[in-house]
This record gives C-alpha cells, sequence and structure tokens, in this order.
C-alpha cells in the first residue's frame, strides 16, 4: 500500500465490472475511499458488496446526462469530504459497416464514450481544484488505430483522445493532471463478450487498475499524459 493514496477519494463511471471494477479495486487496496456509479443501481450496489470496503459508495448515473453526473459526484463530495481522482471509464460499443448502423447506433456511442466523458470531466472539475486532482480517461487503441465496421467507436475513441490531451493542457495550471488510458485487447464483459479462460493472454481489468495506482503515486513533477497499453502476446491461433 501506498500511504500517499489513504484516504484519498475517488469517482469512477462504469465501475460496477470491467476495468472500473478493476480500477475500484486496486484504489481500495491502497487505502482510498471509492465512489462507482453506473446506469444498473443493483450492479453498483452488487459491486459494492464484493468490493467488501465501508468506503465505497454505490450510485447510480447516466453519463449520458450532465445533471445525473453533477448529481453523482456531488454526492460523492458529499458523502467522503472531498475530491482527489476521477476516472471515466463508461463507455459501450457498437460495431457495424455505415451502411447499417442507425442513427441511434451513432449517437448511443457518441453520447456515451465522448460527451459521456465530457459530462463526467465538467460535474468533477471544481472540486478537483480545490484537492490539485487527477483526471483519468480511459480510452482505447482504437483511439489511433481505425477498423472496418468501427466509423461510431472509432470516431469516439479518436475524439476522447484528443479532447483528454486538449484538456490536458487547459487544467495543468490548476494543479490537475490529466492522462488517458488505451488499453488494446482486456478480458472483460464488453460488447456482450463473457470472460474465460481463452482471454488469459489479454490485459486483464486489474492490470488497468495497477496501472491508475502507477499514475497517482508518480512524482508529481511528471505527466505521463497518452499511455497505450496492449498484450505482451499475441492472441494463440
Amino acid at each position: 500500500m501506498n500511504n500517499t493514496l489513504t484516504n484519498k477519494v475517488a469517482y469512477i463511471t462504469g465501475g460496477s465490472k470491467g476495468i472500473g471494477f478493476g480500477i475500484a479495486q486496486a484504489l481500495v487496496q491502497q487505502g482510498m475511499k471509492v465512489a462507482i456509479s453506473g446506469r444498473d443501481l443493483k450492479a453498483v450496489q452488487d459491486a459494492a458488496a464484493q468490493l467488501g470496503n465501508k468506503n465505497v459508495l454505490a450510485l447510480q448515473s447516466d453519463v449520458r446526462s450532465a445533471a445525473l453526473e453533477r448529481d453523482a459526484v456531488q454526492k460523492s463530495v458529499d458523502h467522503f469530504g472531498s475530491l482527489d481522482v476521477v476516472v471515466a471509464n463508461a463507455g459501450i460499443g457498437v460495431f457495424s459497416p455505415i451502411d447499417a448502423m442507425t442513427e441511434e447506433d451513432w449517437h448511443s456511442t457518441i453520447d456515451t464514450n465522448l460527451t459521456g466523458v465530457f459530462n463526467t470531466v465538467k460535474a468533477g472539475i471544481e472540486p478537483l481544484k480545490k484537492s490539485e486532482g487527477y483526471i483519468i480517461t480511459i480510452a482505447s487503441l482504437a483511439g489511433t488505430n481505425f477498423f472496418e465496421n468501427g466509423a461510431a467507436y472509432n470516431a469516439s475513441k479518436f475524439g476522447l483522445v484528443g479532447f483528454t490531451q486538449a484538456i490536458m493542457l487547459d487544467l495543468r495550471k490548476y494543479g490537475i493532471k490529466v492522462s488517458t488510458i488505451m488499453p488494446g485487447s482486456v478480458a472483460t464483459h464488453f460488447n456482450n463478450h463473457t470472460p474465460s479462460d481463452a482471454d488469459a493472454w489479454k490485459i486483464q481489468p486489474e492490470d488497468i487498475g495497477e496501472l491508475v495506482v502507477d499514475l497517482l503515486t508518480m512524482n508529481p513533477r511528471t505527466l505521463p499524459s497518452k499511455i497505450e497499453v496492449r498484450p505482451s502476446k499475441p492472441a494463440k491461433g
């Protein structure tokens, strides 16, 4: 445990499973107080119970709504007394060729993966100014590498990488650090996938959690603003 993180407060979107849960788990293990949010309140409450720590707050929110994100962040501050870290993790994947893509597919992807991060960041800026805190967005290698059937997802993640790098420059003057993590293949339930032993070669959610801890404990004069992370070995077969 790194004592510099003890009793620090984090707010994590999409914290009920996958990467968000892996990050929450890592931060709790460091003695941090953590608020996790998601659309499904029961799933978030179950995740909080699984974390098994009195310093975990379960909140229902939808990042697509600026008002709900403001409310969730305020509840986090009211409950724990401050805010030191915001992890904008919530995201979805809709994959189809452009001729088959619906307007709903496009808007749900952009509204969650890009506008949703804007809503979360905006909600957290003022309390983070007080703590000179940290914003971490979870993007993807799809934020620099385009692929077939990825028009909406690529657009959202390319935009997220650019957004994060720009706000990093905006917020440094307040002492707020900003980084984006761009994972490759991660063993999660993303896009209705069910993790199995066949996913052992992939990055695991706890690996991203460890990376977040590394960022938070790095010498404060140093800022890794964009981190690409991928499996160390290719998929078998």
